[in-house]
C-alpha cells in the first residue's frame, strides 16, 4: 500500500479535505457558480499540495489497486461527457455543450477529490478525521437552520434566501438541506454503533454502561444526532424524513442479521431515534406538520408527477445515448405540456434525469458501481472485526439506501454539496474493506 501520511498522523491534504467537506454546503449548497468554482479551486488547492508532496517524498501518484474500482464511476461519466462534447459521433452527442461541458468540469473535480481522499485516508486515525469533519459539518448545519427557523425570520441574513415555513440551512433548497443531513445522520449513527460494546452482560452492568455513555464523549455525539433529528423535522422534507427512517430501520433490523456479534445496544440505540427523537422531540418541533404535508399530499396538487410524464418521451428517444449531460434544462420545454405551479429545470428524480442526459445504459453502470459500494458495507459488517469500520459500513450502507429512495421523488445529487458528500460516502464505503486495522481495538 502507499503510504501519503504518517500512520500516527494525518497529511495536510487531508486536513484540507476535510475542511472542504465543511465548507462545501456553506455558500447555498454549492449551487451558485461563483460557490461551486470556488469549491473546485479549493479541491485544486489540495490536488496541488499533494503533487508538491509527492515531487518531494518520491512516492507513487497511484492509490491502492484495489481502488480502481472505487474511481470508475466519476471516469465512467467523464469520459462518456468528453464523448458527448467531442463530435465524434452523431449519435453520442449533445444538445447543450456548454451545459453539459459545465457537468464535465463538476465531474473531473468530484473525480479528483475522490482520488485525493483515496491516496490520504488510510489509516484508521485519519479515518476517524473525515468523519468528525462530515459530522462537524452536519451539525454546523442543523444548528444554523434551526436557530434561523426557529427565530422567525423570513429572510436568510447573508444571501436574503427567503425561509419560509421550512428550515433549510445554507442551501436554497430545503429538500437539498434535508437530504444533506440525513446522510450527516447516517454517518453519525454507524459512528455512534461503533461505540457501543459487543459483549453480552448482565443487566447491571448494562446500566452501568448507559451511565458511561451519558457521562463520556460519546454524548457529543449523540447530541449531535438529535439536532441533526430535530433540523431534520423542522425541513418539513416528507421524503427526506421517510426515506433516512425507512433506511435506518431496514439497515438495523439486517445487521441484526449480518453482525456475526451485534452490539446488544443496537436495537436499543435505533429505538431511541425513532422514540425520543421522533416522538419526543419531534412533537416539540413539528413532525405532526411532516405528517399533515404527506397525508396532504396529493397528485392532483404536485408538478412533479407531470414533470416525470412528460418527461418519459424524452426518454423514449434519446434513452440509449442521451441529450447531453445537464441538458434537461434546456430540452424539457419542448415536451412540457402546458404551465406548471412552479419553474422546473430539473427531473425531480435522478435516475430519470440521469438516463435522459447519459442514456439508460450509462445510468444503469452507475447503479451497478454504487450497488458494489453496498455490497462492500454487507461484507464489512459481516467479515471485519474492527468496530469503526463495521459502524462505518453501517452508516454508509443507511447513506446509499436513503439517497436511492430520495432520488425517486428529487434531484439531490444535482447539488455540489450533496454530490460531493455522496462520492465521499462510497470512497468510506470501499476504504472499510481495505484498511488496516488498527494496532488496539477492543471487539
Amino acid at each position: 500500500m502507499n503510504h501519503y501520511s504518517d500512520s500516527h498522523r494525518s497529511s495536510p491534504v487531508l486536513w484540507l479535505l476535510g475542511l472542504i467537506l465543511i465548507w462545501a454546503p456553506i455558500p447555498l449548497g454549492g449551487n451558485r457558480p461563483w460557490a461551486w468554482e470556488l469549491l473546485h479551486g479549493l479541491i485544486a488547492i489540495a490536488a496541488i499540495v499533494h503533487c508538491l508532496s509527492v515531487l518531494r517524498t518520491g512516492r507513487s501518484v497511484w492509490p491502492n489497486k484495489r481502488h480502481w474500482l472505487l474511481l470508475a464511476g466519476p471516469a465512467l461519466i467523464a469520459l462518456y461527457l468528453m464523448l458527448q462534447l467531442s463530435g465524434l459521433s452523431d449519435v453520442i452527442t449533445t444538445v447543450d455543450a456548454y451545459q453539459t461541458g459545465i457537468m464535465l468540469k463538476k465531474t473531473l473535480f468530484l473525480l479528483l477529490f475522490a482520488y485525493l481522499l483515496l491516496c490520504h485516508c488510510q489509516r484508521h486515525r485519519q479515518l476517524r478525521l473525515i468523519l468528525g469533519c462530515i459530522l462537524l459539518s452536519g451539525g454546523i448545519q442543523a444548528v444554523y437552520g434551526s436557530l434561523l427557523h426557529l427565530s422567525g425570520a423570513e429572510l436568510s441574513p447573508i444571501f436574503g434566501i427567503p425561509e419560509e415555513e421550512k428550515a433549510r440551512g445554507s442551501f436554497v433548497y430545503q429538500n437539498h438541506f434535508a437530504n444533506y443531513l440525513a446522510l450527516c445522520l447516517s454517518l453519525a449513527v454507524g459512528w455512534m454503533l461503533s461505540e457501543l460494546s459487543t459483549k453480552s452482560r448482565p443487566w447491571r452492568q448494562w446500566l452501568h454502561q448507559l451511565a458511561e455513555l451519558v457521562l463520556s464523549k460519546k454524548l457529543l455525539l449523540r447530541l449531535a444526532i438529535i439536532l441533526m433529528v430535530v433540523a431534520l423535522v423542522l425541513s418539513r422534507s416528507r421524503m427526506g424524513n421517510a426515506g433516512f427512517f425507512a433506511a435506518l430501520a431496514a439497515v438495523a433490523l439486517l445487521a441484526l442479521f449480518i453482525y456475526r456479534n451485534p452490539p446488544p445496544f443496537l436495537k436499543w440505540l435505533v429505538l431511541s431515534i425513532f422514540v425520543l427523537d421522533i416522538l419526543l422531540i419531534g412533537s416539540m418541533f413539528g413532525v405532526e406538520k411532516v405528517k399533515q404535508r404527506m397525508q396532504e399530499t396529493s397528485f392532483a396538487s404536485e408538478a412533479r408527477d407531470e414533470v416525470v410524464l412528460h418527461s418519459l418521451p424524452i426518454l423514449q428517444q434519446h434513452g440509449l445515448t442521451g441529450t447531453g449531460g445537464g441538458s434537461f434544462y434546456t430540452i424539457f420545454p419542448g415536451y412540457q405540456q402546458g404551465p406548471y405551479s412552479g419553474f422546473y429545470d430539473h427531473a425531480h428524480n435522478d435516475y430519470l434525469q440521469f438516463a435522459i442526459e447519459l442514456g439508460w445504459p450509462v445510468t444503469a453502470l452507475l447503479g451497478l458501481w454504487a450497488l458494489v459500494a453496498l455490497w462492500h458495507c454487507l461484507w464489512v459488517m459481516n467479515q471485519r472485526r474492527t468496530r469503526l469500520y463495521q459502524g462505518v459500513a453501517f452508516g454508509c450502507c443507511v447513506a446509499l439506501l436513503h439517497m436511492g429512495l430520495h432520488s425517486t421523488v428529487d434531484f439531490s445529487l444535482q447539488a455540489p454539496a450533496n454530490s460531493l458528500l455522496f462520492v465521499t460516502i462510497i470512497c468510506l464505503a470501499y476504504l472499510v474493506r481495505s484498511l488496516p486495522a488498527p494496532r488496539r481495538d477492543s471487539v
